[in-house]
């Protein structure tokens, strides 16, 4: 059976100033498939699909759709062409229900009733699955729940070709499960969706086939059922690659933070940590596992003196006096000179941690123009330090003087990390390392925090990818709701019990009396 095209684009070019980020891209969307699109950091992916959702213009080449060429300049055009894309980053406004949200900006030329569009609403969610309420309120709801929101409103204005950057990260097992089915029953309907993630096994159970690029070159496509995540990998670098998390077993472990009730709350009064107490030892790495914003943030923060607590301890053994010190009696700087590093990677990479207009080896100097002497700083220490980084983590920048805001998201990431690590801290927070890291760098990124761990550094990560943390770390935290749901042993805990744990908002505690509580009533 003949496939019929949906999407194509010939010979598409897109340049900033000197930079290539798209070179002569030939790419073909079939009519009712899943088309997955992998690449490095820095490949051309978001670019070229900016291009197709009418975000940039292409500076030469062709697109049609449905065999027709196209000229796309801006969304509206995208959406005149049936042409929609859910972003990474949601754009919604909170105070709006789902329906205003899904609604807001069309002009069909028809009178505004929200009745009629409530129920339009309802009538998508049923047909593919989705499980909305269009009357809710953006603030009350779910991660899950408003990436539905941003898939309705471009199934709203009748979008066929759907693009989806991202779509996983923050969601849950069983949520991922639920989008994919969603997913494969728009497929079913003659919709052509195309995916732009980092998560080689998400793709090779979703998609049909795989476009890769590099270095914003198209390379090629392959049929999903024939590929595997090495051969993967392989065309996405160009060469062979190992795809192994070596693990090895804790040594010499020793209880380095003891962390006892934290309470903590945001600027409105609403409390995000909720009697928070776990324990991070030396040699060992303690991942953190939970849905976006359960109070990841707010923990590593607080341990590291930049969030305000309302109660609870923070007892830090150090190796060097062997002495207890309670964190939370010092300064953020008195922390760091301690040896508990946080490396921390939010959305807005620059926002933390790095200047975006000053360069590589100033960003370095941040960490240790305190000790240059009268009014001079000592530049050579940061420059090699900057060199070694670029090295041994691929970033790809022109120099050690480029301005950080330059480099894309992903080697500003490696950068950051970088820093941290290279201060032989005695304990390393890194959240969310490889957001939006290609494949090969995330693998060089767990491997460099298992030799920090090796090293005797206590280790915590948190992370979004389960299968990473469960093939990484030796226990996992769980935060529910801002409370801890759980502590499992990484080597024998599956993705569905943290799953479980992550949606759960009630204590350990809690929940251990629920349950015989529930064992005496089966009795």
């Amino acid at each position: 059976m003949e496939k019929t095209v949906a999407l194509e684009m010939r010979k598409v070019s897109k340049y900033f100033g000197e930079v290539i980020a798209n070179k002569d891209v030939d790419l073909t969307v079939y009519q009712g498939e899943i088309l997955a699109i992998l690449g490095e950091n820095g490949s051309g992916k978001t670019t070229l699909m900016n291009m197709i959702a009418g975000i940039y213009y292409p500076d030469e080449g062709q697109v049609f759709v449905r065999g027709e060429e196209v000229l796309i300049r801006s969304p509206h055009d995208a959406f005149a062409q049936g042409i929609g894309m859910i972003h990474q980053h949601f754009k919604l406004v909170d105070v709006f229900t789902a329906a205003q949200n899904i609604v807001l900006g069309v002009n069909d030329g028809k009178k505004y009733k929200l009745s009629d569009i409530n129920a339009r609403v309802q009538e998508i969610a049923d047909k593919y699955g989705f499980h909305i309420d269009p009357k809710k309120k953006i603030y009350e709801m779910s991660v899950s729940e408003k990436q539905t929101v941003e898939i309705v409103k471009v199934l709203y204005r009748g979008a066929d070709i759907l693009i989806l950057d991202e779509p996983t990260a923050v969601l849950t097992p069983q949520e991922t499960q639920k989008l994919f089915a969603v997913l494969k029953k728009m497929k079913e309907d003659g919709k052509s969706i195309i995916i732009i993630t980092h998560k080689l096994h998400e793709v090779l159970s979703v998609s049909d086939r795989v476009a890769v690029l590099r270095k914003g070159e198209y390379i090629g496509s392959v049929e999903t059922k024939g590929a595997t995540e090495l051969s993967l990998t392989e065309m996405m670098v160009g060469r062979k690659v190992e795809l192994n998390i070596e693990r090895s077993e804790p040594k010499d472990v020793k209880d380095r933070l003891v962390v006892t009730g934290l309470h903590c709350k945001n600027r409105d009064g609403v409390e995000m940590l909720n009697d928070v107490s776990f324990v991070a030892r030396s040699g060992e790495i303690l991942g953190v596992a939970g849905i976006a914003g359960s109070g990841q943030r707010e923990l590593l923060e607080a341990i590291a003196g930049l969030q305000h607590l309302e109660s609870g301890e923070i007892l830090y053994h150090d190796p060097v006096s062997e002495q207890e010190v309670n964190l939370r009696d010092k300064t953020p700087l008195q922390i760091r000179e301690l040896g508990v590093r946080l490396s921390f990677v939010p959305e807005d990479r620059l926002g933390m941690g790095l200047v975006g207009n000053m360069d590589i080896v100033d960003n370095m100097m941040l960490r240790s123009y305190r000790k240059g002497k009268s009014f001079f700083v000592d530049r050579k220490k940061p420059q090699t330090l900057a060199e070694t980084i670029i090295e041994e983590l691929e970033v790809a920048t022109p120099g050690v003087h480029t301005p950080v805001r330059r480099l894309s998201g992903g080697n500003v990431q490696k950068v950051l990390v970088g820093r941290e690590i290279a201060a032989s801290p005695k304990v390393l927070m890194a959240a969310y390392p490889v957001r939006g890291l290609d494949i090969n760098s995330s693998y060089t990124i767990y491997n460099l925090l298992n030799k920090q761990k090796e090293n005797g550094v206590a280790v915590i990560f948190v992370g979004e990818d389960l299968d990473v943390l469960i093939d990484l770390c030796d226990r996992i935290l769980v935060i529910g709701g801002g409370r801890v749901t759980g502590v499992v042993d990484a080597r024998t805990t599956t993705k569905e019990e943290i799953g479980l744990l992550m949606t759960k908002s009630d204590s350990i505690g809690e929940i251990k009396a629920e349950e015989q509580t529930e064992g005496a009533e089966n009795e």
